[in-house]
């Protein structure tokens, strides 16, 4: 099958030529010419398997049919994945000058709505910032939409956007083309459908296997104590970079505390990395992003808000820092390698806390993780290093203002709960406090040691 057999205009299978894209993926071969017809789709294949080209593409054709905007929606959950999604339009659709907006929280809402009300053909969003301009601004209207897009389906419709996305779907219009991606989509199914028309189009991967992650993906695992989770990581980098000195690597890990306390620690040991969270601004996030991707930094440290559909074809590593709660969360990580048929490793660290975690995931993911061999020795002698250059860390942190924003945001959601502004600073200042004390007793016990 060519992209010529999908029923798309010679134009966009010129453009997939001229991107290298020869030919199409399951995922685009049976859901582009369902869209094409008129019907609702929702498409489940595992990651790296192409699903945005599967909605961009039918969608940039119609839109060249009947150009106007705004005419379509794609919701996605994190920031990062609304721009990468919205770069793609772009590249598909630069020869019918294309014009689309992205608007995500962290970045200016005035210019975001300026943009918004020149009526873009395509508004790439995530619902929280969304759902506050259609709150506070009749400058721009979806009711005109064609397309409705839920990218990471299963994730946006998990239970925690559902204020949001009620808002946004009381601005649409009755009559829409509704399509929904995601990897994983098994355990919201039933709303899934609810959501779409009784017409709808399913496919998922028919992969007789029952593996939900890529044959070309080495999946392994590394024993580690708990108190020295640390050491074995920073073993594992350099166990890896001993047969590959140029392959970009992933670190996934739970809180944005952890991320940027192991970036810093990290960094101060000679591992040069950049940072990936949501306290971090957001066009230091995008900056980061751009570095990893254009390969001036080779290593990236990053909460799940990189876990979900960033496609960035060098990344040869995956390591779990911290074993995901969720298998599934588990299966997007590592899903950042081994993507278009190219091959990559994951690895994670498992404490002996951790084996029941383990289990589930292989339950879930239908294979089991191989050990990945460590120099237990070259660990002994790099701990005191580590432990110290973290600690440091540590209280660097405590001396900026890293918990600002967090502050910021919980001030405004008492403020939502109709709670009185300045006990609400009483409460603050009383964290604050309490915060210092503790990090004061913390530092002179550090100094007596």
């Amino acid at each position: 099958m060519t992209f010529a057999g999908l029923n798309l205009s010679p134009w966009i299978v010129n453009q997939c030529q001229n991107m290298g894209l020869k030919k199409p993926t399951p995922i685009q071969e049976n859901c582009i010419p369902k869209i094409l017809a008129g019907e609702d789709c929702i498409g489940c294949a595992k990651t790296g398997s192409g699903k945005t080209l599967a909605f961009a593409l039918p969608i940039i054709q119609k839109l060249s049919e009947d150009p106007y905007g705004i005419f379509a929606l794609i919701l996605t959950p994190t920031r990062e994945l609304a721009f990468q999604i919205a770069d793609q339009f772009s590249a598909i659709g630069k020869s019918i000058s294309l014009k689309k907006c992205v608007i995500v929280g962290g970045m200016d809402m005035v210019t975001q709505g300026l943009e918004l009300s020149k009526c873009p053909h395509i508004v790439v969003s995530t619902p929280g910032r969304l759902a506050d301009h259609l709150e506070s601004c009749n400058t721009f209207s979806l009711a005109k939409i064609k397309f409705l897009v839920l990218d990471e389906a299963d994730r946006l419709l998990g239970g925690h956007f559902d204020e949001q996305i009620k808002t946004i779907f009381s601005a649409l219009p009755q009559k829409k083309q509704i399509l929904l991606f995601s990897a994983t989509m098994t355990d919201t199914l039933d709303k899934v459908k609810h959501v779409a028309s009784n017409k709808v189009f399913m496919w998922e991967s028919n992969d007789d296997t029952g593996v939900a992650t890529v044959k070309e993906l080495d999946q392994r695992y590394v024993l580690s104590p708990s108190d020295v989770r640390d050491s074995f990581l920073v073993e594992v980098v350099k166990t890896f970079r001993s047969s590959n000195k140029d392959g970009s690597i992933m670190i996934f890990t739970n809180t944005c505390k952890n991320c940027q306390v192991l970036s810093m620690t990290l960094n101060e040991i000679g591992f040069k990395n950049a940072a990936l969270h949501a306290m971090i601004k957001q066009k230091d996030r995008l900056a980061a992003l751009s570095q990893f991707k254009s390969n001036h930094t080779k290593i990236l440290i990053a909460t799940d808000v990189a876990a979900r559909g960033l496609d960035i074809p060098a990344v040869e590593l995956v390591i779990n820092h911290v074993v995901p709660n969720v298998p599934k969360e588990y299966i997007h990580r590592v899903g950042r390698t081994a993507r278009a048929g190219k091959g990559g490793m994951a690895v994670t660290l498992i404490t002996p806390h951790d084996i029941k975690l383990l289990h589930a995931i292989e339950d879930t993911i239908g294979t089991k993780l191989t050990e990945y061999k460590v120099n237990d020795k070259e660990i002994v002698t790099m701990l005191t290093q580590i432990s110290v250059a973290k600690r440091e860390a540590e209280m660097q942190l405590d001396e900026t203002d890293f918990y600002e924003k967090r502050m910021i945001n919980k001030r405004k959601k008492l403020i939502l709960e109709g709670k009185d502004p300045d006990e609400i600073e009483e409460i603050l200042k009383k964290k604050r406090s309490d915060k210092l004390k503790k990090n004061k007793k913390r530092k002179l016990a550090e100094k007596a040691s």
